[in-house]
């Protein structure tokens, strides 16, 4: 149990999910603070049925403090994160401002709990694209190894945080009655469009969407053989990210195999059933915590070559529901000191 837990970024979007998954996945703890800037001190928030009043994200704030789960943009994590680690709590930090920190594991319950023992006072939790394409990728990994991975994402609105979502819907029914609107929130109109940017223009023409996918992935296994190519889309879809996702693995793989490695695998929900028309789709998936994996294949031209559709929530594994899992291994670590 965590005497003194502290949700950094309580009144957000992930932050109240974040809020939610404390109760839906039982994190113990003796005492609750809810921390927030200052336009959002003072407003009361309820968890499991206890009323909380938010309070302002300063120094003192964290005296005392055990753990933080904190939800906040990077620079606001760069700001708070050394304050609480200087009064002795340890910060599960779902910013990218630390992913790449060499000091700071980045972690994935299901692919590399082990890492959080390595903490020193901070621990990060991974891109939501990256997330779910590795948890996908572990149990093939595991099993026969990644030489290659080709995917393309399809990220929904969310991503970018609740105005996104709001211009979304805006848009879409202005556009629907011939008075389109400008868009804010993307570089284009979201509406009825894909955009294929996400992040700025990093080296040789790719995102920096899409190099957190490479760096981050072989941060995780901890392998950085692996060629990694991806391509960021985003796509007029509320919450949810799906992904196209190839690979080649070191050995062949039989079908039947991978089904069944898909079906063990810890946070992952097989549904594969073409002739059925059964596969995973973003509105399926929201609200749940797993990765869904689909749409199975292996490349009729190379035999150590996969191919599968994935598709999570990404506001909760992709965001929240890591952030607390990892908080939970956390808590079990706190109750042994």
């Amino acid at each position: 149990m965590v005497k003194t837990l502290a949700v950094v970024g309580a009144t957000g979007a992930v932050g109240q999910i974040v809020l939610d998954e404390l109760v839906q996945q039982g994190l113990q703890y003796e005492t609750l603070k809810l921390l927030a800037s200052a336009r959002s001190v003072g407003k009361t928030v309820n968890v499991g049925g206890q009323e909380l009043t938010v309070e302002l994200m300063e120094p003192d704030a964290f005296e005392g403090v055990d753990l933080v789960i904190a939800s906040t943009p990077d620079e606001v994590a760069a700001e708070f994160v050394p304050w609480a680690v200087e009064r002795g709590a340890i910060v599960v930090d779902e910013s990218a401002y630390y992913r790449m920190d060499p000091k700071v594991p980045l972690v994935i319950p299901e692919v590399n709990a082990e890492a959080v023992k390595n903490h020193v006072g901070i621990i990060a939790s991974p891109n939501c694209s990256t997330t779910q394409m590795v948890v996908a990728l572990k149990p093939l990994y595991d099993a026969a190894g990644l030489k290659r991975v080709v995917v393309s994402t399809y990220q929904a609105v969310s991503g970018a945080g609740l105005a996104a979502q709001t211009e979304l819907i805006e848009n879409t029914r202005a556009r629907i009655a011939g008075n389109p609107l400008s868009p804010s929130m993307f570089q284009y109109d979201i509406a009825l469009n894909l955009i294929p940017q996400i992040g700025s223009m990093k080296q040789a023409g790719f995102t920096s969407e899409e190099m957190k996918m490479v760096h981050e992935t072989h941060k995780i296994l901890g392998d950085d053989s692996i060629a990694i190519n991806a391509t960021c889309v985003r796509v007029p879809v509320l919450v949810g990210h799906s992904e196209s996702i190839y690979c080649e693995t070191a050995e062949p793989l039989e079908l039947e195999r991978i089904h069944e490695l898909f079906h063990r695998a810890p946070g992952i929900t097989l549904i594969d059933d073409l002739a059925s028309k059964k596969y995973p789709m973003p509105r399926d998936c929201e609200g749940r915590p797993d990765v869904f994996v689909g749409r199975v294949r292996k490349d009729i031209n190379q035999p150590c070559g996969i191919s599968f559709w994935c598709v999570s929530d990404n506001l909760r594994k992709g965001a929240a529901t890591n952030a607390v899992q990892i908080g939970k291994l956390l808590a079990g670590q706190l109750a042994n000191v």
